[in-house]
């Protein structure tokens, strides 16, 4: 079990992370997470009416894997950013609608070579 996993299990019932918790989970400083916001598009916790950042689950998955990116991997901000438009089920950004639609696309389209008598 990762550390995201183990915080997450510990506290199941707790939805949103303030930043402060956030860092704390993923290890990336807030002021990181705060610049980070501003370079990939992807990454928009949701803000209280005073303008505080809470962060969900996805954010934090989100998160570590631009962390993995940048820090384990050496991408640069701009490759990350390109990694992550073209891999988006890596940080579990595809809906599972998304999906569905594209394999029933493809589907589609196999039943049309099985039914071109050619």
């Amino acid at each position: 079990m990762n550390d995201l996993s183990a915080h997450l299990h510990r506290d199941a019932s707790k939805r949103y992370y303030r930043v402060r918790e956030a860092s704390a989970i993923t290890g990336v400083p807030g002021y990181v997470l705060r610049f980070w916001e501003s370079q990939f598009q992807t990454l928009k916790p949701k803000r209280t009416a005073s303008g505080h950042r809470l962060y969900r689950k996805a954010d934090l998955d989100l998160i570590l894997a631009i962390k993995r990116l940048l820090y384990d991997e050496h991408f640069t901000i701009a490759g990350a950013r390109q990694h992550l438009q073209i891999a988006p089920a890596a940080t579990g950004e595809r809906s599972e609608q998304e999906m569905l639609t594209r394999v029933y696309h493809e589907l589609k389209q196999l039943r049309g070579l099985l039914d071109d008598p050619s």
